[in-house]
């Protein structure tokens, strides 16, 4: 069991009045902002996936009884990372794993935090090529993002005993194979970046979706997200894929303002752009030009400049489509995947027609029919061709497969128009 999988408390009717309920209510915060970097943190110094997930997991439970019990203390990250240790440690000797070991260990981080970068070689150590493809990124949004099994099998189109399984099975190969937790070099770390940069995306992607919630994202996820990837740019200021996923996530965040507000999913073409962040536009231009200076490019590079485009125009009215659609045809060289051709199709509604987009939606129909996403475009198109009774039941199957309450309200009010 993961420290995001255990039961966190959210019910503030607790045992122990008020002050037991502000303690849950903080420490619910702590292992949503902390388990992954402690998780990442322990996993580097032990080598054990499993060990670390359960000193954290037991961090939690300790937590839990502590702070009801003798109050919040001055520093509860600190706090949880240093019973997380000190129960990994008692877990190595006591099933004498590692016992070798042992005296070797890193020392103590500082009580007021770990380095920036710790969970890095975490992150590509996930990724190595011994492990299967679907198994690198499940263990990844685990061990490194801290998603729970709930996220990663709706963030990956699967369902959470495979999911389970696959993180499972994944652990059990570097266990038994010695796979180094580590950032690689030369042809190695290429090799890996594409998969770390699909992390990190799908990571960003997930802090958007948050089941039972509004349109607000979740800020923590969005922003470890968008720190991750600033951190690999950095570490790797060669690699201009990393800058192209940099600045298209900067991009994306620079529309969130406008994206929520008081709680209701506004789409792109309706936001009010001048609520944008012009900082954050500023940044995503510049990793983006960064990106193209190294004259080597990617699908992340394109993705950004689809982005630009968005973000050049003055208002939905304005946007070059054209120029949207052939970058989306450039895309196609890089990724095929049914969500780049599902977005595609939005596009070429805009150049070519809502009938030619129908034809290509509806060649999606078996890999995305258990998206909401797939759903929506297609019942946008099939108004647009006049097909109401189509649209509307197109419309009530896509809020049927999404948990998110923003979404939910958006499809609802649409339906009943």
């Amino acid at each position: 069991m993961s420290a995001t999988d255990a039961a966190t408390p959210r019910d503030p009717e607790h045992p122990g009045g008020a002050g037991a309920a502000a303690s849950d209510r903080l420490l619910a915060g702590v292992v949503r902002e902390e388990s992954a970097r402690i998780t990442a943190a322990l996993t580097v110094s032990f080598g054990s996936f499993d060990v670390a997930e359960e000193a954290v997991a037991e961090a939690v439970e300790e937590a839990l009884r502590e702070w009801r019990g003798r109050g919040i203390p001055p520093k509860p990250g600190a706090w949880l990372m240093q019973a997380a240790r000190h129960n990994a440690l008692d877990r190595v000797r006591r099933e004498r794993v590692l016992r070798d070991k042992v005296a070797l260990l890193a020392p103590e981080p500082a009580v007021d935090g770990a380095p920036a970068d710790e969970r890095l070689p975490l992150l590509f150590g996930c990724c190595h090529p011994a492990l299967a493809p679907d198994a690198q990124l499940a263990l990844t949004l685990r061990a490194v993002c801290g998603l729970t099994t709930a996220q990663i099998a709706r963030a990956t189109f699967s369902t959470e005993p495979a999911t389970g399984q696959r993180i499972s099975r994944a652990k059990r190969k570097i266990a038994d194979s010695g796979i180094p937790l580590r950032v690689p070099e030369g042809a190695d770390a290429a090799a890996r970046l594409d998969l770390v940069l699909t992390i990190v995306s799908v990571m960003y992607s997930e802090a958007h979706f948050v089941a039972g919630a509004d349109a607000a994202a979740d800020r923590d996820l969005a922003d470890d997200a968008l720190w991750l990837a600033r951190v690999v740019a950095e570490a790797l200021p060669h690699a201009a894929e990393a800058w192209g996923l940099l600045s298209l996530l900067r991009f994306h965040r620079a529309r969130e303002s406008a994206r929520s507000v008081d709680g209701e999913l506004v789409l792109l073409a309706e936001q009010d752009r001048t609520r944008w962040d012009a900082a954050l536009l500023a940044g995503a231009r510049d990793a983006l030009g960064r990106a193209a200076r190294l004259r080597r490019p990617g699908r992340w590079q394109l993705h950004a400049a689809i982005a630009a485009c968005h973000a050049d125009a003055a208002d939905a009215a304005s946007t070059d489509w054209l120029q949207v659609l052939t970058l989306y045809d450039l895309l196609l060289a890089y990724d095929r995947s049914p969500v780049v051709r599902l977005n595609r199709a939005v596009a070429l509604a805009r150049v070519d027609g809502a009938a030619v987009a129908l034809a290509e939606v509806d060649a999606l129909e078996d890999p995305l029919a258990r998206s909401h996403l797939w759903h929506a475009v297609r019942a946008s198109l099939l108004r647009d061709l006049g097909r109401d009774d189509e649209a509307l039941a197109a419309d009530l199957r896509a809020l049927e497969l999404t948990a998110n309450e923003a979404e939910r309200r958006l499809l609802a009010t649409r339906a009943g128009r």
